[in-house]
């Protein structure tokens, strides 16, 4: 899991998740209060676990012949997928 790269503390899983739901917001640290941004290979690794399976699997993967069971297996990929995202994702301080 991220740590702040001032003072290293450990982020929340829970805020690093909301944080990319809220378009990748910046997230603070609770005790030194830096702030840390998401670096361009952590967003590759979000979409890459999350709507690409997605995708992959409504196109091409999908046994069924009904939309919304497949959009509903897909949605639950995209969230199966995105639960993990919070440990694999980096940031980087915000030099102010």
């Amino acid at each position: 899991m991220q740590t702040c790269k001032n003072c290293n503390r450990q982020f929340s899983w829970s805020k690093i998740y909301k944080s990319f739901w809220k378009g990748y917001e910046p997230i603070e640290c609770e005790n030194c209060h830096t702030e840390h941004r998401i670096l361009v290979r952590g967003r590759v690794v979000f979409v890459s676990l999350t709507i690409l399976p997605m995708l992959v699997f409504g196109f091409f993967l999908s046994p069924f012949d009904h939309a919304f069971a497949t959009i509903g297996v897909g949605f639950a990929i995209l969230l199966f997928g995105s639960f993990f995202t919070p440990y694999l994702v980096k940031y980087k301080k915000i030099d102010q």
